[in-house]
């Protein structure tokens, strides 16, 4: 399983930004029901957990990103999406997607989100 996150960039506080995942090398119906989710590591910091979709649509958040980020997962595209909204500086941090599939944790590679003030 091969994870390719993008989307990441620049934003100022207030804005909004979509990060984007892709699973490779990995069949539909595993993905269909494997756990994917976001993960962020900022400087200094331990990774945590943003948000993760698990394979029957149910979602958790945590509560930093609670009312502003909203994950979906497209099993056709083998996608998962989170949409971020009213980002402020505390989110600059490195994005992970994340994906557990029987057991087994995948990392993708990161995509850097900085939110300027």
């Amino acid at each position: 399983v091969q994870l390719q996150a993008s989307g990441g960039g620049l934003v100022q506080a207030g804005g909004s930004l979509r990060l984007s995942c892709v699973a490779q090398r990995t069949i539909l119906s595993s993905f269909s029901v494997a756990d994917m989710g976001w993960y962020r590591q900022a400087p200094g910091k331990q990774r945590e957990l943003v948000a993760i979709i698990h394979g029957n649509g149910d979602t958790n958040y945590a509560d930093s990103a609670k009312g502003r980020f909203t994950i979906s997962r497209n099993s056709a595209k083998k996608t998962v999406s989170l949409q971020m909204n009213s980002l402020n500086p505390g989110d600059t941090a490195v994005y992970y997607c994340y994906m557990l599939r029987d057991g087994t944790p995948y990392w993708g590679q990161g995509t850097l989100v900085t939110v300027s003030s």
